[in-house]
């Protein structure tokens, strides 16, 4: 998975080719999925077909909707819509349905939806046996009232991605994930079917039909998008077997280095990532500050709950100056905050992250995973919110953690200096460090910042022989009127076997 003129003055209506819904069909995607459920899962996926079959990263980029035909339907007045050829990594075909206000109308594939670079591409054949669409794009007036900017791209397994004002596409979130973190492969269920319901005003809903193997399911997603895009979520679930390695409203996203590794890569830039932070609001009242980290083998940390109130991946640097990267842009990429609704019991947010050597595969997944098992046959239904957002997590009341860093400590072979800048005077800020493994933490100093506003606490970690050691601060602020914020870290081993 890669993180990384047009025919006009023709009637959409007629291009579109909409097909009636069948009278047999089930009444509702929901059903649909459950009936999907019931049945042995059947992988019938032909293999792609000419024009789509075989292309390259460029190729499949010079094959372009055509406005009016899959690229810019009007799906009412404060949306468009744009419908994505199959091709390189989207082999696997979606049903999309769309219903503008006299009931649900299956939009018929056919290659002259589509404009083909010539570089890439001679005679484009009529038809494309078993080709469908790969996904579809969501465009909305977010940052001026003339132009329909992009908002939401539902493409590949059941992945998705939104942004809000003044943002550009980051992290993503997906529908469920299986086997995430766990030893043997990962299993991705993917779309089926999508239907896009009438909109209304400014805010648009989206159904859609997971399936694979392990389970099927279905997506209720509404859109509401602003500075903040939310997009509401309802997830049900229809396992086929015992499912212990679930993972509910899965955030992914990518982590190259930063000042806690920087020697992860020999890069111009300061940082590059989507998100550099996991931050958790538990059930306790806890609010688990994780930085995330580029580890030299893949690591996965538990954070058990009851109850959990948010945990999202955060971009929390927005100045140009800390990534220095005019293409990527990843001072403008959002992060993604999930809020749970209901009771989600017991159970525990997971965080993966996996080596990576440059900035194109994604590495960094978190999602809830519930204690128990969902048992084959049963029905588990999750609601949530995912905002989509630029505000920093320190936008809350009390302490917050402004920056982590960390460096080997020269005169000292063997130790690594950690480095915290924490939001408000030091005052009588008293933290308790405590940390797993066998390791030696020595040289806590808490001091004023220049300006006298902010805090810095820093600290040495030698490991001796240990290969991993987990380590917790909590910030006990003067009075503990707010719950003090909690700064949880793992260390491993550089790549080079140091400190």
């Amino acid at each position: 998975m890669r993180r990384r003129s047009f025919m006009a003055g023709v009637a959409a209506a007629g291009l579109l080719r909409p097909r009636p819904v069948r009278a047999d069909a089930a009444p509702t995607l929901l059903d649909a999925a459950r009936r999907l459920a019931a049945r042995p899962f059947d992988d019938a996926s032909p293999p792609l077909p000419p024009p789509f079959a075989g292309l390259s990263y460029d190729a499949y980029r010079g094959i372009r909707p055509i406005p009016g035909r899959a690229a810019m339907l009007d799906h009412g007045a404060e949306f468009r819509v744009d419908l994505l050829p199959p091709g390189l990594f989207f082999p696997d075909p979606v049903r999309i349905d769309r219903d503008t206000g006299n009931g649900p109308q299956e939009i018929a594939f056919a290659p002259d939806l589509f404009a083909f670079d010539d570089r890439y591409f001679g005679t484009i054949p009529q038809t494309a046996p078993g080709a469908g669409f790969s996904g579809l794009r969501v465009r909305h007036p977010l940052n001026a009232a003339d132009r329909m900017d992009e908002l939401l791209v539902m493409q590949g397994a059941s992945y998705f991605r939104a942004i809000g004002q003044a943002m550009v596409y980051g992290l993503s979130a997906r529908t469920v994930a299986l086997g995430t973190g766990r030893p043997g492969p990962e299993e991705f269920p993917r779309f089926t079917h999508l239907r896009l319901h009438p909109a209304r005003g400014a805010t648009l809903r989206i159904e859609g039909v997971i399936d694979s193997p392990s389970l099927a399911g279905h997506l209720d997603m509404t859109l509401r998008p602003g500075q903040d895009t939310v997009t509401d979520m309802a997830v049900t679930l229809f396992p086929r077997r015992e499912i212990a390695d679930i993972g509910v409203a899965p955030l992914t996203s990518m982590y190259l280095k930063g000042p806690l590794r920087a020697s992860v890569s020999d890069d111009f830039r300061p940082r590059v990532h989507d998100s550099d932070l996991l931050l958790i609001e538990n059930g306790a009242g806890e609010r688990i500050w994780r930085p995330i980290s580029n580890p030299a083998r893949v690591e996965a940390s538990a954070f058990l709950d009851d109850g959990p109130v948010s945990f999202g991946l955060y971009q929390t640097r927005r100045d140009f100056a800390d990534f220095e990267d005019t293409e990527a842009r990843y001072h403008d990429r959002p992060s993604a905050v999930v809020r749970p609704s209901g009771a989600w019991g017991r159970g525990a947010v997971i965080l993966v992250e996996i080596p990576t050597g440059d900035e194109f595969m994604d590495n960094v997944v978190a999602f809830w995973r519930p204690e128990t098992p969902l048992a084959a046959g049963s029905v588990h239904r999750f609601s949530y919110s995912i905002a989509w957002t630029r505000t920093a997590p320190s936008a809350h009341p009390g302490r917050a953690i402004l920056q982590s860093r960390s460096g080997r400590e020269h005169d000292r072979p063997g130790a690594r200096r950690y480095v915290i800048d924490i939001s408000g005077q030091p005052g009588s800020l008293a933290p308790e460090i405590t940390s797993q493994g066998p390791v030696q933490i020595d040289g806590i100093s808490l001091f004023a910042l220049p300006g006298g506003q902010d805090t810095r606490l820093t600290f040495l970690l030698t490991p001796g022989m240990a290969e991993v050691a987990d380590i917790r601060i909590v910030l006990r602020d003067d009075g503990g009127r707010t719950p003090p914020p909690v700064w949880v870290h793992r260390w491993t081993r550089a790549r080079d076997g140091g400190v």
